[in-house]
């Protein structure tokens, strides 16, 4: 709608680096997300989003080059578990498998935002989460990538931010 980043919006992403404040380019179009891309030093995230063959232009599901730009920033990219999309456990792996296909495990996390679904969640409470563990590790995955989806990637981008402001 306004051209992607505004100058106002790229100091504010230069002095998100600095101070060390994650930014985070889930709202962001396309557009956007390659401009920010371009003038970060610090890795992004796209907290809740998944995978589109074709993603609508404000839908919150992204394209792999999309995904990509996220990822090449060394950034992490969280899989939104909304049940219309991923009605259990075991899709919502295979939801984190196509992303990891596309950008690498090291780039792949459980989205936030939960409060945020207009409908049902894949899963009711983050006390489910040792059954997606479970669902991931029947998919392929090893116990270092789970560890790295449930929370070890979104700790490696907050550490690689925070070293900016230290």
């Amino acid at each position: 709608m306004h051209g992607g980043l505004t100058p106002i919006g790229a100091e504010v992403v230069r002095r998100c680096n600095r101070l060390g404040i994650v930014v985070d380019v889930a709202h962001g179009t396309y557009d956007l997300v390659r401009q920010v891309a371009a003038i970060t030093d610090r890795p992004l995230v796209l907290s809740h989003t998944s995978l589109s063959t074709a993603p609508k232009p404000y839908s919150r599901l992204i394209s792999k080059d999309h995904a990509r730009v996220v990822a090449d920033t060394g950034g992490v990219i969280g899989i939104w578990p909304p049940a219309s999309i991923f009605p259990d456990m075991a899709a919502l792996a295979t939801g984190m498998a196509r992303m990891a296909d596309v950008v690498g495990v090291e780039h792949v996390a459980l989205g936030t935002d939960m409060r945020g679904l207009v409908g049902p969640s894949t899963f009711d409470s983050y006390r489910d989460l040792p059954a997606l563990a479970g669902a991931l590790l029947q998919r392929g995955f090893d116990a270092d990538d789970v560890r790295r989806i449930l929370g070890g990637n979104y700790a490696r981008v907050f550490r690689a931010s925070l070293g900016a402001a230290a």
